[in-house]
Formats: C-alpha cells, structure tokens, sequence
C-alpha cells in the first residue's frame, strides 16, 4: 500500500486592516490640499519664503557670531591640528612638489625678471654693504698704523683728522687689483699653455723661456692696467672698492702723462725695501714718493669720520 505524503496547508494571510475614519479623511485632505496648493502656486511660494528665512538667517549676525565661537573653540583647532598631521597630507604634499607642474611653477617663478631683478638688487647691496664695511674697517686701520709708526719714530701724532687716504687703504686697494690682474692672467696663461700642449710637440721644453716672458708679460699687463685706470677714472677697481682716489690739483682727471709718472714713482719707491712709501704715514698729507713726483694725492672718495665713528 502506497505511503501518503502529508503536504501543509498554507498559512492563512490575515484580512487587511481597514484605516479609520478618521485617518482615510484627513489623508484625503491632505492630498487634496496638496494639489489645491500646487494649482494655487501655494508651494512654490512657501518654498521661497522658506529659502529666504533660511538666507537671513545665516547671514545674520547671530549666525556670525555662533560661526566666529566654533572656530574660535578648541575642537577645530583640534581637528585641524590632526589634519595637517595627517598621512594623507604629507603624501598629497610629496605628490605634489614631486610633480611635474610644481617643477615647471618653480622654473616659471626662477625665470621671472621680476625675481631676478631682485636677485641682482640683494646682489648688488650684499656687496656694497660688504664693501661699507671693509671700508670702515681700513679708515680705523689707517690711523692706527700712523700712530704706531709715529709712536715708534718719536714722532708727534696727527691731531686733526684728514681726508687723505692712509696706508691700509691704499694697501688694500693694491691687493684687490692684483688679484684682479692674476685672475685675468692666469686664464690667458692657461689658454696659452692649452694651445701650446696641442701645437707644440714637446711643450715642457720651454718651460725657462716660458718662465721669464710669463714674468714680463705679468709686469706689463699689470702696468697697463694701473696707467689704464689712473688715467681714464683716477682710481683702480680696488681703490673704488675701498672708497678712495687720486687727486690733482681737485680733479681726478691726472691724464696719462702724469699716470707715467706716478708708475715710475711707485717702482721707485718699491726698491729700497719700500721706504719710499713711508710718506704715507709721517706725513701730514698722506703722500708716498710716487705722489711727490706725479704731484698727486690719495683722497677718501667719501666723507671721512675720525677715530670712534
């Protein structure tokens, strides 16, 4: 005899609730009011008028004032704090300054006349202030050389200050051209010795006859440069670094001729040890023998302030 399988009824679904009378009649109401409010413009009214509350109120000064208080409070401060402290933020910041973009921004920027207009402007003041400064330093130099060679020749110190220029300006000023004439001569000495190695087959042989026109060029193109200089502007590029120039007779302009003279009257004074130039400092013009022969002096280019400025 066949197995009978027993199969579920299914579940019966409850009757479903009818609203009440109440509910269906303000439900209907509501709808209807709905559309009589849509038909009228009603909504689109009440929306505008609900958009420009809410405007005045933000831009009132309550809301201002309740903005200002937020921000002001520790949990922005807090909250920005952790932001910036963020890992997100320093890899934003990596990809950014890693990026093309920023590299072309900084070469934009770096290529700007303006920046450097304003590169050249802090250039050219660092330099004058470094030369304001160097200035100052000799002029203090100058008198207390004097006083010391005038202290140990029993000789009476000066006792009024003097717009001459002493002997560590001038020195000075000396040593800022020679450097300038050996920075000049050894790039045309390297240039030669280039040009030699290349067309010459055996270039150290001429190393002695090398030597002595090496010297004598060097004697001559520094004499150049001094007759240069003297003649056309009465001061070196070091004696206007220094602050100082020649004067003759109240001009500047000494002329060639008189640059010869002074010239001879330097290597004059070189030779015996250099007590030609003792001048400088005992007497009360400040001259050396190549002033004496040249009838020139040496003068501060700008006002000179006595011992303690």
């Amino acid at each position: 005899m066949p197995e009978r399988r027993l199969v579920p009824k299914p579940t019966p679904t409850p009757p479903r609730r009818r609203a009440s009378l109440p509910a269906r009649i303000f439900g209907r109401g509501a709808r209807g009011a709905g559309q009589l409010a849509e038909v009228a413009g009603l909504d689109r009214a009440i929306e505008e008028a609900t958009e420009d509350a809410i405007v005045r109120a933000v831009e009132s000064e309550a809301m201002e004032r309740a903005l200002a208080r937020v921000l002001d409070g520790p949990v922005v401060d807090r909250a920005v704090k952790r932001a910036l402290e963020s890992e997100a933020v320093d890899q934003a910041w990596e990809r950014l300054l890693a990026s093309d973009e920023a590299q072309r921004l900084v070469e934009r920027i770096a290529e700007a006349p303006e920046i450097r207009a304003a590169i050249a402007s802090q250039s050219a003041g660092l330099l004058e202030d470094i030369a304001r400064e160097v200035r100052r330093v000799a002029r203090r130099l100058d008198d207390a050389v004097e006083n010391l060679v005038r202290h140990v020749l029993f000789r009476r110190r000066r006792s009024e200050p003097t717009d001459r220029a002493g002997l560590a300006s001038r020195g000075l000023g000396f040593g800022v051209d020679v450097a300038m004439v050996n920075i000049g001569f050894f790039a045309a000495s390297a240039l030669l010795a280039l040009a030699a190695s290349v067309f010459l087959a055996d270039p150290s042989g001429i190393s002695a006859p090398a030597l002595a026109v090496g010297t004598t060029a060097w004697v001559a193109v520094g004499a150049a440069y001094l007759l240069l200089f003297w003649s056309l502007a009465g001061q070196t590029p070091g004696m206007r670094f220094l602050g100082i120039a020649i004067d003759a007779n109240g001009s500047r302009e000494i002329g060639f001729g008189r640059a010869v003279r002074r010239l001879v009257g330097v290597a004059l004074a070189a030779i015996p040890l250099g007590l030609g130039f003792i001048g400088i400092v005992l007497g009360d013009r400040r001259r050396g023998l190549q002033d004496v022969i040249a009838g020139t002096e040496v003068v501060y280019a700008e006002p000179h302030t006595h011992r303690g400025d």
